[in-house]
C-alpha cells in the first residue's frame, strides 16, 4: 500500500467500571482493544460491525475527541499522541468529523451562518466579508442556498441539517474527515443524496474519509476498503468487490450473508449466541464462542491481523477453511 495519510497502531480505549461492592476488584470495559489499520490519502475506508463493537469510539479517537489509553495514532508520518494545545489547534484544520445526529451537534440558538463562520474566527481566517463569502460558497457546495446562513437549525429538515454538518466539517478545508453514521437517521431517498454528495466532495477536494456505519449496503457502495470490527478488535480488512467466497473471516462472511437481498434467493448464515460482554471478553479469539471453525487454539491464543493479499488482512487462525466449510 502507498504511504498512509493516517494510521492507527494498536489503538485501545478502556473504561473503568464502577465497583458495586467495597472490596470488589475494579473491572475494565474494553471498548477498543488494540485496533490497527492504515488509510491512504484519497481513500474511503469503511468501518462496520455490530452495535457496541467500538467503531464510533475508534472514529472519535482518530479526531482526538476521545483520548486513547493505548497504542499510537500517526498522521502524515507524525505521531500525534500528546500534542500541545497549539499543535492540536493546528491539526484541527486537517482533521474533522461529521456526527450522526446533526441537530444535537448544532447550536439551536445560533444561525447556520454563525455556526459555519465561528471556526474561521477561531483560526483567524480572513476578515468578516471574506468569511461570509466562504460560508456562502461552502453552503452552495453542499447543495444549500446561501440564504440558509440566516436560518436556525429548527427551521431545517433532517437532510438539510446533515448538509450543514458536512459544511461545518468542510469549512476549514480539511484533508481527513470521519463520517460517523451520518446517514443512518435519514430517509432512504435522502440517504442516497447525501452519499452521492459525499462522493462528489471527496473527488473534487481530494478528501480522505473514515466512513462508519452499521448499514453494510451503504458501506459497500461508498467505500474503497472495509474494516470489520468485533468486540473492540479488527476481524478483517478487505477491498470492496470481494464478496461471497473471497471474504475470509467467519464473522465477516456471516455478517454480509445476513444482508437482505430482494433480487435473488440465497442461503442466509445465522450467527449463534450473543455478543460477549466487553467487560469480560472471551479468552483467545473473541469470536470463538460463536464461530463454527473454532478449535482449541482459538480458545487460548488470540490471532493477529495479518496480510493475505493486496489491501486484505484477516485475524483468524483457520481462515483457510472458511471457503470450504461455509
Amino acid at each position: 500500500m502507498t504511504e498512509a495519510l493516517i494510521e492507527a497502531r494498536a489503538l485501545a480505549k478502556h473504561y473503568p467500571v464502577p465497583k458495586r461492592k467495597l472490596l470488589e476488584k475494579r473491572s475494565v470495559l474494553r471498548a477498543v482493544d488494540g485496533v490497527s489499520f492504515r488509510i491512504k490519502e484519497g481513500e474511503i475506508f469503511g468501518l462496520v460491525g455490530e452495535s457496541g463493537c467500538g467503531k464510533s469510539t475508534t472514529g472519535q479517537m482518530l479526531v482526538q475527541l476521545v483520548k486513547q489509553n493505548g497504542g499510537e495514532l500517526v498522521y502524515r508520518g507524525r505521531n500525534i499522541n500528546g500534542l500541545s494545545v497549539k499543535e492540536m489547534k493546528e491539526l484541527r484544520r486537517d482533521i474533522q468529523i461529521v456526527f450522526q445526529d446533526p441537530y444535537s451537534s448544532l447550536n439551536p440558538k445560533k444561525t447556520i451562518g454563525w455556526t459555519l463562520e465561528e471556526p474561521l474566527v477561531v483560526h483567524g481566517i480572513g476578515d468578516k466579508p471574506a468569511r461570509r463569502r466562504l460560508v456562502a460558497e461552502t453552503l452552495e457546495q453542499v447543495g444549500l442556498d446561501p440564504d440558509f446562513a440566516s436560518r436556525y437549525p429548527h427551521e431545517l429538515s433532517g437532510g438539510q441539517r446533515q448538509r450543514v454538518g458536512i459544511a461545518a466539517a468542510l469549512i476549514l478545508a480539511p484533508k481527513f474527515i470521519v463520517i460517523d453514521e451520518a446517514v443512518s437517521a435519514l430517509d432512504v431517498s435522502v440517504q442516497s443524496q447525501i452519499l452521492n454528495l459525499l462522493k462528489e466532495l471527496q473527488q473534487k477536494r481530494g478528501l480522505t474519509y473514515l466512513f462508519i456505519s452499521h448499514d453494510l449496503n451503504v458501506v459497500e457502495y461508498i467505500s474503497d476498503r472495509v474494516g470489520v470490527m468485533y468486540l473492540g478488535k479488527m476481524a478483517e480488512i478487505f477491498p470492496v468487490g470481494e464478496t461471497g467466497s473471497e471474504l475470509l473471516h467467519p464473522y465477516t462472511r456471516a455478517l454480509f450473508a445476513s444482508v437482505p437481498d430482494v433480487s435473488a434467493r440465497k442461503e442466509r448464515t445465522t450467527l449463534q449466541g450473543e455478543v460477549p460482554s466487553p467487560i469480560h471478553p472471551p479468552s483467545g479469539c473473541a469470536f470463538h464462542p460463536r464461530c463454527p471453525l473454532a478449535t482449541d487454539r482459538c480458545r487460548t491464543t488470540a490471532p493477529e491481523l495479518r496480510s493475505v493479499g493486496p489491501g486484505h488482512e484477516v485475524s483468524c487462525h483457520n481462515y483457510e477453511e472458511a471457503n470450504v466449510t461455509t
